[in-house]
């Protein structure tokens, strides 16, 4: 091919994009205008939660606009994506994009967030327990959320009857035996949880607005269950089922070893091995032996069903708290070839392990004679 024809070829290769610009770019102005559109009414619903590709995929759905690409372009350029609210919006469908985003950014109700911590063993509800004769208060998820503003409390209760308990996660659940199904299932972590913002939930400084305390603890439940869910992998429930276990028994395992362990995490998986040989050996070991089983039977005002020092044989029916991924993970995958069934702590958090009951008694009256043993009564 000689030089001419090369030429010839990049020349209409050239005219080809310049009008394919052209073309793009008039749309987009026509678009952005409203030009292309006719001035009909346009009704739109923003539901709250909606991300800034959802709304303008609803805005194209609705005839608001032509292109919900051209309109997150646009969003993205003027920096008003964040701006835009949930709600109920009537408008000309030929305003263009600038109206639009003012219509989305001034009306309607801005969706607001809160920042909540949920701690690793956090139950349900409050409670308390008596550490070398000192009380202590561990708040709820309930009252986390109702302090935060996010939903009441009672909300949050009423809510946790209306999950779907059909999914993989929950399937298992022994609802008929639980005091809460979903104890244990709320994964413990730190989220950015809607805002409910009524005075009810957030004080007499909350706005005024109508209160939806009711939907806000639904989202902010299916949040959690979500996080747990994305924490248990195919390989732990495969580990599960190779132990015969369900997957509803290691998270209730794994809120044991949360609240025996505290924070180390590193030794979660020896003290999940521990509570594996003691279940594994029920003869021996008819009781797991957990003391923090014992309190949370006392919050719920329980028959003792879950008190697995004194009362219940084996795992008790559920969970006990909310869990860490470290714990969950230590519950499905605890150390091999680790024999040891008995252990203990001192004040200083190192931790101290036996294989007979003597060799553990032996273990707590030195820590006693140092001033080291730590005791908690229920």
């Amino acid at each position: 091919m000689n030089i001419k024809k090369i030429l010839l070829v990049f020349l209409a290769l050239l005219a080809v994009c310049v009008i394919a610009v052209g073309i793009v770019a008039a749309t987009f102005a026509a678009d952005y205008n409203g030009t292309s559109r006719s001035g009909d009414t346009c009704k739109i619903t923003i539901p709250e939660g909606s991300s800034a590709a959802s709304i303008a995929n609803i805005l194209q759905e609705g005839g608001a606009i032509n292109s919900a690409l051209y309109f997150r372009i646009y969003s993205r350029l003027a920096g008003t994506e964040a701006d835009y609210r949930y709600g109920n919006y009537e408008f000309q469908n030929n305003i263009g994009f600038e109206k639009i985003a003012e219509v989305l950014s001034t009306q309607g109700a801005k969706v607001s967030t809160v920042s909540v911590t949920i701690p690793e063993g956090t139950c349900l509800k409050d409670y308390t327990k008596n550490v070398n004769n000192k009380d202590v208060t561990v708040i709820g998820i309930a009252s986390l959320l109702n302090k935060a503003g996010v939903c009441k409390a009672e909300d949050f209760f009423a809510a946790l009857d209306e999950v779907d308990f059909s999914t993989k996660l929950l399937s298992s659940i022994d609802k008929e035996n639980t005091y809460y199904a979903l104890e244990g299932y709320l994964f413990a972590d730190t989220y950015e949880f809607y805002y409910c913002g009524c005075k009810e939930c957030a004080g007499e400084n909350g706005v005024n607005k109508t209160c939806e305390s009711k939907e806000c603890a639904k989202k902010a439940i299916e949040r959690m269950i979500s996080r747990t869910e994305e924490v248990i992998t195919d390989e732990m429930i495969a580990n599960a089922e190779k132990m015969g276990y369900s997957i509803h028994e290691m998270l209730t395992l794994a809120s044991i070893i949360q609240l025996e362990s505290g924070i180390d995490t590193a030794e979660m998986p020896n003290v999940s091995a521990v509570f594996h040989n003691r279940l594994k050996a029920p003869g021996s070991f008819p009781k797991l032996g957990s003391s923090p089983t014992i309190y949370y039977d006392k919050t719920m005002n329980g028959d003792g069903r879950y008190d697995t020092q004194n009362v219940a044989d084996g795992l008790p029916p559920g969970p006990v708290c909310s869990s860490g991924e470290a714990a969950i993970k230590a519950a499905f995958l605890p150390t091999e070839n680790f024999s040891y069934t008995y252990f203990v702590t001192d004040s200083d958090g190192k931790f101290y392990y036996n294989s007979s009951a003597s060799g553990h008694s032996s273990t707590i009256k030195k820590l006693q004679s140092q001033g080291k043993w730590i005791y908690e009564f229920y």
